[in-house]
């Protein structure tokens, strides 16, 4: 049953990620003009909300989802490990080609950078993930760290890969609130008057918070988590399969659950 409903909140937030890059993409396509990169026009920057959602909201939770799948929960961990790496670090590729843009259409410009809160929270977040992805690498990657240092230091990543994950989320909201507000302020019609644009980018942010919220949820649920070796919590199951199946055994290859009736535990001897 925790494996039903694990699939049936995967899905549902695979398929909101995919829904919250597609509208963003939109509200860029549709009332900013498209995408260029030159290096000096404003199209080039509609890319930067684009990169941000993308890599610092959606490819980071993926990565951060990698030990809820159940194919992760037997076998060799190394894979896993590989893949979540692989992940984090697509998502900090795309974040900072959103940084570079919104960089490059400034100092053309003439703009100044990094006073706005949004600003402020995007640069900390950043700084933040490449800290978590280095440190992450070394520590869980590499296989001359000892068990006890991983142990020591596993809790704190798992605590920042959520902290990161919210700060992104605050990022983007308090990004799409300071591109409306830049682009409505001279507009015949102002954003407090709720045009299209405003309804439009207030629901794909009301969007990225309700992912933001299920990733968080799917990564709390203890029957979720990867198992420590040896432990299964209430509600994960693990298959065995046997190599050579026998038809007149149909037990083979059930999972068992506690001994066959009639049967006791064994004792320790003397």
């Amino acid at each position: 049953m925790a494996v039903g409903w694990f699939y049936l909140s995967f899905y549902a937030l695979s398929l909101l990620g995919l829904m919250c890059v597609i509208l963003t993409v939109y509200w860029m396509q549709l009332w900013h003009g498209g995408f260029a990169w030159d290096g000096t026009s404003r199209l080039m920057f509609n890319y930067h909300p684009v990169f941000m959602v993308a890599g610092s909201v959606v490819v980071y939770s993926a990565a951060s989802l990698v030990y809820r799948l159940p194919q992760s929960w037997v076998g060799p961990k190394l894979p896993w490990k590989i893949g979540h790496a692989v992940l984090h670090l697509l998502a900090f590729i795309l974040t900072v080609l959103g940084l570079v843009v919104v960089f490059q259409f400034h100092n053309h410009e003439n703009t100044v950078s990094l006073y706005s809160l949004h600003s402020w929270l995007g640069i900390v977040t950043v700084f933040l993930f490449a800290c978590q992805w280095f440190l992450g690498f070394v520590v869980f990657l590499l296989p001359w760290v000892s068990v006890w240092l991983r142990s020591l230091l596993k809790p704190i990543h798992v605590f920042f890969g959520a902290v990161i994950l919210f700060l992104s989320v605050a990022s983007v909201i308090s990004g799409i609130n300071e591109k409306l507000f830049f682009s409505l302020n001279n507009n015949t019609q102002p954003y407090s008057s709720l045009p299209s644009e405003a309804v439009f980018a207030n629901s794909t942010g009301m969007l990225v918070v309700v992912f933001g919220l299920l990733v968080l949820y799917i990564l709390l649920v203890s029957s979720w988590k990867r198992p420590e070796p040896g432990i299964l919590s209430e509600g994960q199951v693990v298959r065995r399969r046997t190599v050579h199946p026998n038809p007149m055994w149909p037990d083979v290859g059930r999972t068992v659950t506690g001994l066959p009736e009639g049967m006791e535990p064994l004792k320790p001897l003397g």
